[in-house]
């Protein structure tokens, strides 16, 4: 299985910590929170990975490689001078990807039955089967609604109601879903999804595992004190 880790954001909320270090390298527990993320997908059944890149991704270039050393292969997109929003980076990684694969990002650490979505979406004549929390705003302001077996909206803010959910952090999608993102200009990834649920492509699949991710300082402590336990 493939999956696309979107790793190219500047991580402002961590202030000087991503100054010079991408927040997909913070270490954590003695290894950068990439590599965590990484052998977490690898024991999944992932090992075909595409990272996009952006602000100081030679670090993790010169870290990661080809990937061989962890047992996985590894290949970059790179942003470019502008940044184009998840979606836009999922739109320019394009051509190095298979007719079906997960995205995600490189600052979330989740556990989930990767197989099983994976087979849902193969199974079903849809375009996208995205993972979702039962959250009550508990981990953030949750952001989704579901509805028999489908998203039917998806608004970060969280400001519609009957949002009960929130978007776990991943997403298994269907290549050709990437038409619906415009080329060339920046996109994010709720013009994207909403353009998903508008023509009822979206699939919602329940996790019962909370998600971790190092977003922000009160969160990175939370995962660190996480992985410790895991050791």
């Amino acid at each position: 299985m493939q999956a696309v880790i979107l790793a190219g954001g500047l991580g402002t909320r961590l202030g000087k910590l991503t100054q010079t270090v991408p927040k997909a390298m913070l270490p954590v527990n003695g290894r950068p929170f990439l590599e965590h993320e990484i052998v977490l997908l690898r024991e999944y059944g992932i090992t075909d990975f595409v990272l996009c890149v952006g602000h100081l991704s030679e670090a993790i270039e010169d870290h990661f490689g080809s990937g061989d050393w962890l047992g996985v292969t590894i290949r970059y997109s790179h942003d470019g001078p502008k940044l184009m929003g998840p979606a836009g980076a999922l739109k320019s990684a394009e051509p190095l990807l298979v007719e079906s694969f997960f995205v995600t990002y490189g600052d979330a650490y989740l556990r989930a039955d990767y197989r099983q979505v994976m087979k849902i979406l193969l199974d079903s004549n849809k375009l996208g089967v995205m993972l979702v929390y039962e959250n009550h705003n508990l981990y953030g302001k949750s952001d989704i609604a579901v509805k028999d077996g489908y998203v039917t909206n998806y608004d970060k803010a969280g400001r519609s109601e009957g949002m009960v959910w929130i978007n776990f952090g991943v997403t298994a999608l269907r290549k050709c879903a990437l038409s619906l993102i415009p080329p060339g200009r920046e996109c994010g990834e709720q013009e994207f999804y909403r353009e998903l649920i508008l023509r009822k492509e979206l699939l919602a699949f329940q996790v019962s595992d909370r998600f971790y991710e190092i977003g922000s300082p009160h969160a990175l402590k939370e995962f660190g004190q996480f992985i410790s336990g895991q050791s």
